[in-house]
């Protein structure tokens, strides 16, 4: 199970989740490797099978995700493994999502297959936690970036905030980038800093992520780096920018924000990595979307009051709400805090 989990980590198949698979003969040996890839490919267990071919008839199939049972892009899982004449499959965790959902295992069993349940369910889910968050919840998981002063403050009071953090900070913030589907900014952050929400590491050669911009009804200004990156914009109205996902009106004016994520999660990108700014910050965690938070602080004190996480006011101490820190490493000359906020959906640690 750890080698499919180790075969598994790699690629990046969302909306699918990450998936390794193994065939092993009845003498112990390893027979076939697979791993689903990318969306639209052959799934895991269907690339060991068909590399093991006849050798996968009386062997085990070692899964981390429990074979799908429904037809997609691709057929079955469930269908080949029995075509294949597999003795037994030893499976991760159950898959989430209801068209399975201990429908693999069930099938199987059916069909005369032994079936091992639960073997490192644990590292299998977080192998793939946002897979699990949007099969659960519906939406994709929502995680919160921030850097700050050691004494909370994310921007002097005329807005520069370039550099708080040292670069081994903001090289763990592109690695950051490069596990998620989308870097997500307001359009205060878009006017504000240029970003072009990109992974820039030394010999990185894996996607990008996808740029998102939640935009009101103001201008969005012409000359953006982002643009050359052709952005999803969300928005309430088709703006001549960027591509457009229209939602419904929220607050303000502004894209309904459990709207604008879900119909993000629904083109595929179910880890979001949310980069600005405060206004933006401060309605997804008022809204509670925000399930996972990595706050950088830097080697600085600022020493008065400039710009904070979140906009708007904090009346009184009964307003906070309660986090479970995850982790703390030093990186670099900063600090690394990943938390949870109380209530979050479950996630392996």
């Amino acid at each position: 199970m750890l080698r499919a989990i180790e075969l598994a980590r790699p690629h990046r198949p969302h909306p699918n989740p990450r998936v390794g698979a193994v065939v092993v003969g009845p003498d112990g040996r390893i027979v076939a490797e697979g791993a689903h890839e990318a969306p639209g490919l052959a799934h895991a267990e269907a690339v060991a099978l068909a590399r093991a071919g006849a050798e996968a008839r009386g062997a085990t199939l070692v899964v981390t995700l429990e074979p799908c049972t429904h037809t997609g892009r691709t057929p079955p899982c469930v269908d080949a493994i029995i075509d294949a004449g597999v003795a037994r499959v030893v499976v991760g965790a159950f898959d989430p999502d209801p068209r399975v959902s201990g429908g693999g295992v069930r099938r199987l069993r059916e069909a005369g297959v032994a079936v091992i349940e639960e073997v490192l369910a644990d590292d299998c889910e977080a192998l793939d936690p946002a897979y699990f968050h949007h099969r659960r919840t519906g939406r994709p998981r929502i995680t919160l970036k921030t850097a700050s002063t050691l004494d909370g403050q994310t921007a002097a009071a005329d807005g520069t905030s370039q550099w708080l953090t040292g670069p081994e900070a903001r090289a763990d913030a592109h690695r950051l980038r490069a596990d998620v589907d989308a870097v997500v900014v307001g359009a205060g952050t878009l006017r504000a800093d240029d970003p072009r929400l990109d992974v820039r590491l030394e010999g990185y050669e894996g996607p990008q992520p996808v740029p998102v911009v939640i935009a009101g009804r103001n201008p969005l200004p012409d000359d953006a780096r982002l643009w050359e990156r052709d952005p999803l914009i969300v928005t309430t109205e088709p703006h001549d920018r960027g591509r457009p996902v229209v939602v419904p009106t929220g607050e303000g004016g502004l894209p309904d924000l459990v709207a604008a994520v879900r119909a993000l999660g629904d083109r595929g990108l179910l880890d979001l990595l949310i980069e600005g700014g405060p206004t933006l910050a401060k309605a997804l965690w008022e809204r509670r979307l925000v399930d996972r938070g990595v706050t950088y602080l830097a080697a600085k004190v600022a020493g008065g009051r400039g710009r904070g996480f979140f906009a708007g006011p904090f009346p009184t101490l009964a307003h906070a709400r309660r986090i479970h820190i995850r982790d703390v490493r030093r990186v670099g000359d900063d600090l690394r805090v990943e938390w949870v906020p109380d209530g979050a959906v479950a996630e392996i640690a």
